[in-house]
């Protein structure tokens, strides 16, 4: 798949990544996530291809709204839970800018839970980088909308009782058309979904599950940690066959509209068998069951789960406005003021 955005201007020059990387000091915790994150927005930044100046880095507030300062481009540190809604403002106001929002769980989720599910909705061509480290760090470990059942925080001393958000449905809920799940221990993983976000016109969710050294510590590593992945991760790439574990033993099939864990070459299931993984698929009854599996039956699914085409709130927009500079009958501010009901005052 091509880039399908031919709006935004391309650099006549090869940059890298030192190309942008601020000159900030960065005051992310020591083993923060965020700068793997980072570091994978540095590089693949210059590998789309864009010129400097045509990205922009909207934020929030929380540890990851921290972003725009990091990143040598244009970019605009909001307010708490608002970044969907500036960053759909700079989007529809210049078109030709490449629009990315660094945001966390507790900022898009909570109070800017609203925003969040409409840009989705609208499908406005943004890129969302959500850092789900499943509490809120930057005021010190109160438990978030992804903070698991039963799990001890600042506000839950005896235990969180709310169940929590799966980003992955909430997308799909929303009417998402790109939603992709990565961990913030694999660079490549995130470069390449980055790369993929780029590409998709239309709102691109990625959520990284990332790990809050502080706060919530190996909050994931049930799923993501060296010694589980293997048996809890499937990585999905479009085309390919859905499996995992060390040898690509398991995988997933599809019995009676359910997902189902089969093992390759017993109960006479054949690789044959195994469900092929189809992003760019419009329905998303299958994208929706694989964000929705977990641990302990079956593996957290991670990659680019869903990568659908569908028209964008921007592109309208700007058919709209076309439309109506060839069809209306005002053409400059005198047509304006005496259009309409007008009286001549004697």
């Amino acid at each position: 798949m091509d880039f399908v955005n031919t709006t935004i201007e391309r650099s006549t020059v090869q940059l890298s990544k030192a190309d942008f990387e601020s000159d900030q000091m960065v005051k992310w915790c020591a083993g923060c996530g965020a700068h793997a994150i980072l570091a994978a927005v540095e590089r693949v930044f210059p590998k789309i291809g864009y010129r400097k100046e045509n990205f922009c880095m909207v934020s929030g507030i929380g540890c990851s709204s921290r972003f725009p300062y990091y990143v040598n481009t244009y970019g605009i540190h909001g307010i708490h839970g608002r970044a969907a809604a500036i960053s759909t403002g700079v989007k529809i106001a210049n078109p030709r800018l490449s629009v990315w929002m660094a945001t966390g769980d507790g900022d898009s989720l909570a109070i800017g839970g609203n925003h969040f599910i409409h840009v989705i909705r609208r499908n406005v061509d943004i890129n969302i980088l959500l850092f789900n480290n499943q509490i809120y760090g930057l005021t010190k470990g109160q438990y978030s909308p992804t903070t698991p059942m039963g799990k001890v925080t600042k506000t839950s001393p005896q235990g969180t009782i709310e169940h929590p958000f799966n980003v992955g449905e909430l997308v799909m809920g929303a009417q998402g058309t790109f939603y992709a799940r990565v961990p913030d221990n694999n660079i490549t993983m995130m470069t390449e979904a980055m790369f993929e976000a780029a590409k998709h016109d239309g709102t691109s969710i990625i959520e990284i599950m990332q790990n809050c050294i502080i706060f919530a510590d190996k909050a994931h590593n049930d799923v993501i940690g060296k010694e589980h992945k293997d048996e809890n991760m499937l990585i999905v790439k479009n085309g390919q066959p859905m499996t995992w574990g060390k040898n690509n033993e398991m995988g997933l099939v599809l019995r009676n509209t359910m997902l189902e864990v089969a093992e390759i070459g017993k109960n006479d299931v054949t690789a044959d068998d195994i469900l092929i993984h189809d992003a760019y698929n419009p329905d998303p009854g299958i994208h929706l069951m694989l964000a929705k599996l977990a641990p302990p039956h079956f593996p957290m699914v991670f990659g680019v789960i869903r990568s659908a085409m569908f028209p964008t709130y921007d592109d309208m927009v700007e058919e709209q406005i076309k439309y109506a500079k060839e069809t209306s009958t005002i053409k400059n501010v005198d047509d304006l003021l005496n259009s309409g009901d007008v009286w001549d005052i004697k």
